[in-house]
């Protein structure tokens, strides 16, 4: 009893900051929700079109803004309040939610309506995501960082979990409450969009009581300027800038879950929706086991390193696992090995960058980890396709094995960095 009390003293140390764990429990309540929307939207895709090639697409246009944005984000959060940006960002989310809501609802959506409202979603995202990636050093001392960082991917990861396993459960209330009963029409889908929606009205107010840092008045500077004086510190630190070349090869090669989980659960192992959300919320319990792991052994130089040689291997295991057992069990080490990375990852950056650069570090970071999803879920899609360039397994290994070849080349190249 003793030794499980100092476990869970050591991982959820950072919790006894106040802010941080009203923060936290937010989170949680408004990414289950928000996983569930995105497992509805992409079940919702391969009901329109049974192609991976559209799913991949889905996701280039949602990812793309942050691709272009997120720089000028990190440029705008070092000057004024994270917590306008984070609840500004959380409304027009809210907005999207109810208006995709609508138009399944009342049967209106079409394909390129989906592209519309996912190129929405990912311009409010290239603001919100490195609004909450910089802000935990406001809620916690140093010391406390790589906990934090952790922690706030253990919810992120337990939410998807749970909110992809209950995306099979929330379904059905959609065919009765929407759909007339019939569990075959788009209407169910619906479901997801407006209890999202709902969501966030609490979490914006849970998050207003929170004891927000004003930012510390800087050198005027122009928006263009104080971008590069963040690229030039990048390009300056050998361990932020292999970190960064690190991440942008493991987002395009190997961690392309989103296309690869829906694509093999319906057009490879032909699963429904109950069945699909668990296959999902297997990778999830993987990610919860690594932020675990991480919250309690944060080592980050250690872990990086193995975790980025693992992510290549348990893809591979995954695209050539026989049955749905051993899929399964292979998509649990995909999101330990993939969780452990990027834990690892951007605790060390934290640790590293000075604050004043936070907001545009931070935004980089976002931007070489989301904004290179459109060219990895692109290769993804079209790799997979069963009428695509290599087919569902080949395509899988082919891509892991292109993944690996370069990690294993960072490792070597920038073997000083992580001493």
């Amino acid at each position: 009893m003793n030794g499980l009390h100092q476990w869970r003293q050591r991982t959820f140390q950072a919790l006894i900051h106040t802010d941080f764990r009203v923060y936290w429990y937010s989170q949680i309540l408004s990414l289950l929700a928000s996983w569930i929307q995105t497992t509805a939207l992409s079940y919702l895709v391969l009901e329109l079109t049974p192609s991976s090639q559209v799913l991949g697409w889905v996701n280039v246009v949602q990812f793309t803004p942050t691709l272009l944005f997120s720089l000028f984000a990190g440029a705008l959060l070092d000057r004024i309040s994270k917590k306008a940006v984070l609840q500004g960002t959380q409304v027009a989310f809210m907005l999207i939610a109810i208006a995709s809501g609508v138009l399944i609802h009342t049967g209106l959506i079409t394909l390129p309506l989906i592209f519309v409202m996912s190129a929405l979603t990912g311009f409010a995202n290239a603001f919100n995501m490195p609004a909450r990636q910089s802000l935990l050093a406001e809620f916690v001392p140093r010391e406390s960082l790589p906990n934090a960082v952790a922690l706030n991917s253990l919810a992120f990861n337990t939410s998807r979990t749970i909110g992809q396993a209950l995306f099979g459960l929330v379904v059905p209330l959609g065919v009765f409450m929407l759909a007339g009963g019939d569990e075959h029409a788009i209407s169910r889908l619906a479901f997801p969009f407006y209890l999202n929606a709902l969501t966030f009205l609490g979490v914006m107010f849970i998050q207003a009581q929170l004891h927000w840092k004003d930012p510390e008045p800087q050198i005027q500077q122009g928006m263009l300027g104080r971008i590069a004086e963040g690229l030039r510190y990048v390009k300056s630190s050998p361990k932020v800038k292999f970190i960064m070349l690190l991440i942008g090869v493991v987002s395009i090669t190997v961690i392309n879950f989103n296309i690869l989980i829906p694509y093999f659960a319906k057009q490879v192992f032909h699963l429904k929706e109950a069945a699909f959300g668990g296959l999902s919320a297997a990778f999830g319990a993987g990610c919860m086991i690594g932020a675990l792991w991480q919250a309690s052994k944060p080592k980050p130089e250690r872990n990086l390193r193995y975790a980025a040689l693992a992510l290549p291997v348990t893809n591979i295991l995954f695209a050539l696992s026989p049955n749905l057992m051993l899929g399964t069990v292979a998509l649990v080490l995909c999101g330990f090995s993939m969780m452990s990375c990027l834990v690892s990852a951007n605790s060390l950056i934290q640790l590293t960058i000075p604050h004043e650069l936070r907001g545009r570090v931070m935004s980089l970071y976002t931007t070489v980890l989301v904004g290179s999803a459109p060219i990895g879920a692109a290769l993804e899609g079209y790799a997979i396709a069963e009428d695509g360039l290599f087919g569902p397994h080949l395509g899988v290994v082919v891509l892991s094995a292109i993944g690996m070849l370069f990690i294993g080349w960072l490792l070597y190249a920038y073997r000083n960095a992580l001493k």
